[in-house]
């Protein structure tokens, strides 16, 4: 599992202009409101609040930048889906995330947030759907698995994969922030895609 030596908040960036310069790998994270995303890094770094949390769906409203181990940034975009905001907030959270993921030429993988308990949305179909057509590697995270009886992850991963339309060798993680179910998973996948060496990959 990787050993995290270090994390900081960098900035909170609406547009290119503001957007690191330091070339370092970047991982982006999408999903629905209220998925989970603040609470993966937190767990992904093991420190409470690092990344802010929110019970109120739509809080995100930046592309926030939190550099891992000075090697790699997770990219925390906003949340789509039901959050309560106004047509024209949404249009233009749309078109800074649809910026960012057609030119940003440091994003290593996109990773898709879903929620293990519920079928895929509609619009986490049309985002799955956008990202393997514009052919940018994509890691589906399955969250909150702790709510699901552990004998029924097959049977919601299965759901999960039809839904999204996934070819036979993608691999679903599933993942709970609550449990750490999953972490040192995605340590591993996070350290392939990021090009970590064997130093930095270390048992913990």
């Amino acid at each position: 599992m990787m050993k995290i030596t270090s994390s900081e908040f960098v900035i909170s960036a609406v547009g290119p202009k503001q957007y690191p310069e330091t070339g370092l790998p970047e991982i982006a994270m999408v999903g629905r409101s209220n998925v989970g995303k603040s609470s993966l890094i937190n767990c992904f770094v093991n420190r409470n609040n690092y990344a802010r949390t929110s019970s109120k769906p739509g809080k995100t409203a930046t592309l926030n930048y939190y550099l891992i181990n000075k090697a790699f940034y997770f990219v925390d975009l906003p949340g789509y889906g039901w959050a309560s905001v106004s047509k024209d907030t949404k249009a233009q959270w749309g078109k800074m995330i649809e910026a960012y993921l057609n030119a940003r030429r440091e994003i290593r993988a996109v990773i898709q947030l879903v929620d293990m308990r519920h079928p895929p949305s509609k619009d986490d179909q049309t985002m799955y759907n956008w990202l393997t057509a514009k052919n940018l590697p994509c890691l589906i995270v399955a969250t909150k698995a702790d709510k699901v009886a552990r004998g029924q992850l097959p049977k919601h991963l299965k759901i999960i994969k039809e839904v999204l339309g996934l070819p036979g060798a993608d691999v679903i993680l599933p993942f709970s922030a609550q449990t750490g179910l999953g972490r040192e998973e995605l340590h591993n996948l996070v350290a392939e895609i990021t090009g970590q060496t064997p130093d930095s990959a270390v048992q913990v």
